[in-house]
């Protein structure tokens, strides 16, 4: 189990290179390079969800043809740019080609942590791997954070907090080259679409349809509010912590009650936390809604992995969570954009996204389309 908890290590760090920006770079695009909304406003994390949705299919195809650790090795050596292309970046242009290498290194070297993960521990305990994998990465996000959040307070928005993302990224690849390989392949499976996890993929769609909104819409929406990037970092660290720590409850919950009611519970907990976001509440009333965020997406996120996992054999099974993250992922896009296109209206696209996702968990209640069977 020392492997389980070294990739567990290595996932805190591959977290770490998301958290290094949900503080600083909306604040560097509206502050630095004047922009206040629009498509440009969000170009940001449009890149990185196509990409990483994108390259989700590709790294889950490849490791089930090549093994998981070139893979993993691969995301690193392309994260490693991304700190220096924001440190070095005159333009908003150059902060987006980042994010594009952000989105490869996050599909690749994330989907392979939770794959070696998983595939290091029994079918029963599937939901502890995705449940500890996740925890890892997003207390990785929560951390960067909250200290980008600190530092830029201290030092200005750029280069200082830049040089701690700079950090995590050499040390992940130099943690990765010390991890043994999990899975061989014996024969390359076919490739195909892999069927019954279409209601998985859209859940897990919407849980990054609100973290996209989120990602780009906390930082101004609480600027607009008053609150200094040290308040700010605190909000937006508060919700990737929350959302670290509830999945090493809820995904071994799942793996002892079922998944379907933390998933469908879990999006309505998200919904409930958007639309107190998009009240006009001081800084007590951001955090609870955070809180809420976070809760929510700890209760769906592990239980959508370990469901996908239950039911695809693991000849294929990183085939199966590469399609299903592909989807997932996609959703940082439309999340994007909706804070994009509504920018000026923040409050209002909040708000309607937590009464979307209220009725999403409404319309899946029951568990009924989750019950199919299990793969060995």
């Amino acid at each position: 189990m020392k492997l389980f908890w070294f990739l567990a290590l290595i996932n805190l760090l591959v977290g770490g290179m998301v958290g290094m920006e949900r503080t600083v770079v909306p604040l560097l695009a509206q502050q630095v390079f004047g922009l206040e909304k629009g498509l440009a406003l969000g170009g940001f994390v449009l890149s990185f969800g196509l990409t990483k949705a994108f390259f989700n299919l590709f790294a889950g195809a490849l490791a089930d043809r090549i093994g998981r650790k070139g893979v993993l090795l691969l995301g690193w050596a392309l994260g490693v740019p991304v700190p220096l292309l924001l440190i070095l970046a005159p333009s908003w242009d150059l902060v987006v080609a980042a994010n594009l290498l952000l989105g490869v290194n996050q599909a690749l070297a994330w989907s392979m942590t939770v794959n070696m993960m998983v595939d290091l521990v029994p079918p029963h305990r599937r939901g502890v791997a995705a449940g500890v994998n996740e925890f890892a990465g997003y207390l990785g996000v929560s951390l960067l954070a909250l200290l980008t959040g600190v530092v830029a307070e201290a030092k200005g928005l750029c280069p200082a907090p830049f040089y701690l993302g700079l950090g995590v990224a050499l040390l992940g690849l130099a943690l990765s080259l010390g991890v043994r390989e999990t899975h061989r392949p014996l024969a390359p499976p076919k490739l195909r679409l892999v069927r019954g996890i279409g209601v998985a993929s859209l859940l897990g769609m919407a849980t990054n349809f609100k973290d996209g909104l989120a990602w780009l819409s906390l930082p101004l929406l609480l600027s607009g509010r008053g609150l200094g990037p040290a308040e700010i970092g605190l909000v937006a660290g508060l919700y990737p912590l929350v959302w670290a720590g509830g999945q090493l409850l809820f995904g071994p919950l799942s793996d002892r009650q079922g998944r379907a009611p933390l998933i469908t519970g879990g999006m309505a907990v998200q919904g409930l936390g958007l639309v107190l976001l998009a009240l006009p509440l001081g800084l007590g009333g951001a955090l609870f809604a955070a809180f809420l965020l976070g809760l929510g997406t700890s209760m769906a996120y592990p239980t959508l992995i370990a469901w996908v996992a239950d039911r695809t054999p693991q000849a294929e099974r990183a085939t199966a969570l590469g399609l299903y993250r592909f989807f997932r992922d996609g959703g940082y896009v439309l999340g994007a954009l909706l804070a994009g296109v509504g920018s000026g209206e923040l409050s209002w696209a909040m708000g309607g996204a937590g009464a979307g996702l209220l009725l999403l968990a409404w319309a899946t209640r029951g568990g009924a389309l989750w019950e199919r069977p299990k793969a060995p």
